[in-house]
């Protein structure tokens, strides 16, 4: 998939109406309005946006439709948006109100025929699996639910396999131990989970400086996700494509 241009994504983790950011999935601090920031990021030359209702799944409710339709409205690049998505009439309701596409992770664990029937339904062009992944002593990766706290037991590259077999369109590929970190993204399963499915896959989880999304770029990824680096200005979103483009990794500019 190298030919084609590689993708920037701010994420918007929402919490209660309001953006907020982590380490490591917790210590959550407030980060803004879901709103202006979205407009700031589709200003700014970002490719999509995607948008995480993280407490939604946990909380057992469905995601803030009218957060997400105040968002569409304001978005002209592609909406991603996810948590608490549990029926194909959710996925309606966030398609309706201008979502582009929809992410699923704990329901789609709990029931993974659900990506079958969603894909099916709505074409893999609309469904993206989350997968937060996390390093085990055995060196293994769980698939960990529910906003990072729930350890499923399921391996994470055993599972994307799956994934990509029952029809995903693409991967939103967590690393748990690099969330927020600013540390680098976890290159070595991106790079197993790239070479191992024919869909791509959004690396996510521990950018800090712009030679990290050049790192995981050259192992494999196909878009990389961050959202504080964004979110408190530390990468501007342009000089980072231009930036990747004079280091020969292919953007839209």
């Amino acid at each position: 998939m190298s030919s084609f241009c590689k993708r920037i994504i701010p994420c918007l983790d929402v919490d209660n109406g309001r953006v907020v950011k982590g380490t490591n999935f917790v210590e959550l601090k407030d980060a803004g309005d879901p709103v202006e920031i979205a407009r700031r990021y589709n200003d700014e030359g970002a490719d999509e946006i995607t948008f995480l209702d993280i407490g939604a799944s946990h909380e057992n409710r469905q995601t803030i439709v009218d957060v997400v339709q105040k968002v569409a409205k304001e978005v002209f690049i592609p909406l991603t948006v996810g948590g608490g998505i549990r029926q194909l009439d959710d996925i309606y309701s966030l398609l309706d109100v201008g979502c582009d596409k929809i992410s699923l992770n704990s329901s789609a664990v709990s029931n993974p025929s659900f990506i079958d029937e969603a894909t099916k339904r709505f074409g893999s062009q609309c469904i993206t699996i989350a997968i937060d992944a996390k390093k085990m002593p055995n060196n293994k990766y769980n698939v960990f639910v529910q906003g990072g706290r729930k350890d499923t037991g399921l391996d994470a590259i055993q599972w994307s396999k799956e994934i990509y077999n029952r029809g995903a369109g693409e991967i939103l590929l967590t690393s748990m131990d690099k969330d927020g970190t600013k540390s680098g993204f976890e290159r070595n399963i991106t790079k197993t989970i790239s070479q191992l499915v024919g869909i791509p896959v959004i690396a996510s989880g521990g950018a800090g400086v712009m030679e990290h999304f050049k790192d995981v770029f050259e192992c494999g990824a196909d878009a990389a996700l961050a959202a504080s680096v964004f979110h408190y200005k530390h990468i501007d979103i342009i000089e980072l494509k231009n930036y990747l483009q004079k280091n020969k990794i292919n953007m839209r500019i």
